[in-house]
This record gives structure tokens, sequence and C-alpha cells, in this order.
């Protein structure tokens, strides 16, 4: 099987400002990424590239082999609910449903019949949220927020997960328990990558790399 995601030649400006340039990476199957650097150095804008939610300045983006910059934004939004799931900063949850109906909601519009309603209380029961199922997003704290939004995202099955600072302000404990549902979800036949200041995170992936200047660099010993 070839690259699930491919960029070729990446860079994005706002103005005058460059925050990506040239930039190339490929992601294998089943393989966890880690990109760092700091803040502010473009590492959730290179992200969202490679989700579909931004367009580069120049440069392609192949998601399956497939080159996706010409695709009307229909297909272009088939493309990405067929092979990505995010994990945001903010779990971005919708307030007026339970934490069950967040979860479940993106996965039944794809996977309607496939008993998506069992599979989201078992993952909520392994994030140890199963007696917070009818709760609403403003009852619940950051890390029972991020924990759903993994579950969300883990349930759609995807090729490609897309986490950024997935660990961030979150306890040692949790921070432990969410990184192990990510590094594990390639043994599930999802690849992933993560964008994260958790060096001891990055240290866990099959390949680390370091944004800076605008330019995208294999961290040497992995």
């Amino acid at each position: 099987m070839g690259n699930l995601l491919e960029l070729q030649g990446i860079s994005k400006s706002f103005g005058d400002d460059i925050i990506l340039s040239d930039i190339s990476f490929a992601l294998a199957p089943e393989t966890v990424v880690a990109i760092i650097g700091q803040s502010g150095g473009g590492k959730t804008t290179l992200l969202s590239i490679m989700g579909l939610l931004q367009k580069a300045t120049t440069g392609r983006v192949l998601i399956a082999g497939q080159s996706v910059e010409c695709l009307s934004p229909h297909k272009m939004a088939k493309v990405r609910g067929q092979y990505l799931s995010f994990v945001f900063q903010r779990a971005r949850l919708i307030n007026y449903l339970t934490a069950l109906e967040n979860v479940i909601a993106p996965a039944w519009f794809i996977r309607r019949g496939e008993k998506v309603e069992q599979q989201a209380k078992a993952l909520l029961e392994r994030f140890g949220l199963s007696h917070r199922l009818e709760h609403k997003p403003q009852e619940l704290s950051l890390g029972q927020l991020r924990r759903i939004s993994l579950a969300r995202a883990l349930l759609l099955k995807p090729s490609i997960l897309l986490a950024d600072e997935p660990t961030n302000d979150l306890d040692p404990a949790l921070a432990e328990e969410v990184a192990g549902c990510l590094l594990g979800a390639r043994q599930t036949g999802t690849s992933v990558v993560i964008v994260t200041h958790d060096l001891g995170l990055a240290a866990r992936a099959d390949q680390t790399f370091r944004l800076a200047d605008g330019t995208l660099h294999a961290v040497a010993g992995q």
C-alpha cells in the first residue's frame, strides 16, 4: 500500500508573512508521526492543510494518491469524511448534545446501521466516562471533553487521525491515557499525526519532525 498522505512542496503565506516553506512529507499506513516546534511556528496551520481545512498557497496535497487541489468543495468534504478525523485542542462539541450524542453524531451519517451507539459506549467506558454519557459539554471537565473528542474521532475508524496538542493541559494520568489511545490507533489500521509540545509523547512516535522557520526536518535518532 502506498502513502496515505503526501505533501509536495507545500508553502503557506499570509500577506508578506511566510508561515510554511517548501514542505514535503509522506505518511505511511499504520504509522504515528509527531511534529514538534515552537508555539506560533505554523504547526497547527500545517495540520490544517493536511486535514484539508486550509489550502496551501503553493504545492500539492495527496490523499491515498489522489491530488485534492482541484476538487470541488463537495468532493473535498467527501474525501475528508472518507479518510480523515480530528482531535482539536478545543473539543468543539455541540453544547446541546450529551457526551454520548456528541461521540455518535459524526459516525451516524457515515456508518449508520453499524451499532455505532454500542461502540461509542464502549469507547467512553474505556476512557472512564461511562458515568458521564448523559452530561452536556458545559458540565464536563477539560480532561473529559478531550477524551470525548478522542472517542468521537476513533469511532469514525479513520485512515488518518490528526491530533493538535492532544495532551495539553491534562494531568499526567489523563495525558498518558490519551497518548496510549493515540499510539494504539495504529494497531487498528489508523495512521496518526500528532502536533505536540510533549517531547515524551513525541519520542514514542515512529517518526518525529521539527517545524522551525517554516521548514520541516526529521529529528535524528528515530
